[in-house]
């Protein structure tokens, strides 16, 4: 996985300057997801390292309909093919999505609690966040039973735990140790 990342970093940087440069990083976000979709599909896994399947057949296999063959997504996407690159295209989307946000001051928080947040929570905790870290939020939430009460904030460089569960386990180490 980390070595997928690693290798994936490079195509996700020039993904992210030719659609800056463009003005259009929605669109090829729109694309890189479509593409990383068709990349992740168990029958299409295979035919990236298959030496009877040319680089132009793979771009045209993973680009989103009604785009043309020389457009500079498709241009992009010739450039993974030849080099055998495409099942990279999961994580170059991922690492893109990282780039378009940090440049539009976004952070994209994933939120866990014990319960689902209704619409007034969750805007309430956004406008919190975004006090915070002086940047718009990006909530993705999900609900953990476990977690008993209260919620995790995970940044991606920060985790705060507001959890019952988590609060039982610092009780617990502060009094065995």
């Amino acid at each position: 996985m980390a070595q997928a990342i690693t290798l994936a970093r490079p195509y996700a940087r020039a993904a992210f300057e030719l659609a800056h440069e463009a003005g259009s990083l929605g669109a090829w976000s729109q694309a890189l997801a479509f593409a990383a979709e068709v990349a992740k599909d168990p029958r299409v896994v295979g035919l990236g390292n298959d030496p009877r399947v040319q680089p132009e057949q793979l771009v045209a296999l993973h680009l989103p309909q009604g785009m043309s063959a020389d457009a500079p997504f498709a241009q992009f996407l010739g450039e993974l093919a030849e080099h055998r690159r495409m099942a990279l295209l999961p994580e170059a989307a991922a690492l893109f999505e990282q780039y378009k946000r940090e440049s539009e001051s976004q952070l994209l928080v994933k939120v866990t609690s014990a319960f689902a947040l209704d619409g007034a929570q969750a805007e309430q905790l956004k406008a919190s966040l975004k006090r915070r870290f002086k940047r718009e939020i990006e909530l993705e939430t999900k609900v953990d039973a476990s977690l008993l009460g209260g919620v995790v904030i995970d940044t991606g460089s920060e985790v705060i735990d507001g959890s019952a569960r988590g609060r039982l386990a610092r009780l617990s180490s502060a009094l065995t140790h």
